[in-house]
């Protein structure tokens, strides 16, 4: 899966993108939200080889000059239902370019890939990530406490964490991806 926006590249990872990763993966601002700590350099480095090789995340480069800003996570789970995720360089948010980037994945999963179920899970205090969702028009279906957890406390008890679900049906992008607010991203 190769797509095209009209800012952006949206790509498999290539070996050669660690350094890339690396400079918004060794971000604590950047990774606070996600299951894993900062990245030292060669943890980057691995990861990019490690993500050459599986379908499930995806480059977001800039055009004018292929880098890459930051991913996207995605997933076929149970019930043809696919999770999407999403991790961006702070350099380059407020740009729009999440936006941009999930909404042609979003398209392509629906039109292309027949998907029939999108969700997507962030922590009630990312802000940010839940005003995406809600900007591509996803649902927010719930509040979930105290459902995950990603570390933990000195005494290795997990720190549990609550959780939003949100979600879009084939159904509901067939009656809004004609939207007039949508034709920037087309």
């Amino acid at each position: 899966m190769n797509l095209e926006t009209k800012r952006l590249y949206i790509r498999r990872f290539e070996k050669s993108d660690g350094e890339d990763l690396f400079e918004y993966l060794s971000d604590e601002d950047v990774v606070k939200f996600e299951p894993y700590h900062v990245f030292t350099k060669e943890q980057a480095l691995q990861e990019a080889i490690k993500r050459s090789s599986r379908k499930d995340f995806f480059a977001i480069c800039l055009k004018e000059s292929n880098k890459l800003i930051g991913n996207l996570y995605f997933n076929q789970g149970d019930f043809d239902t696919w999770e999407l995720g999403y991790v961006f360089n702070k350099s380059y948010q407020k740009n729009g370019f999440a936006t941009e980037s999930v909404y042609a994945l979003l398209k392509f999963a629906f039109l292309e890939l027949n998907v029939r179920r999108v969700v997507a899970y962030c922590s009630p205090k990312n802000v940010p990530s839940w005003r995406l969702m809600e900007r591509l028009k996803m649902r927010r279906e719930g509040l979930m406490l105290q459902n995950v957890y990603f570390k933990t406390n000195e005494l290795g008890e997990p720190i549990w964490l609550d959780s939003y679900q949100y979600a879009i049906l084939r159904t509901e992008w067939d009656k809004i991806k004609n939207n007039d607010e949508y034709q920037d991203f087309l």
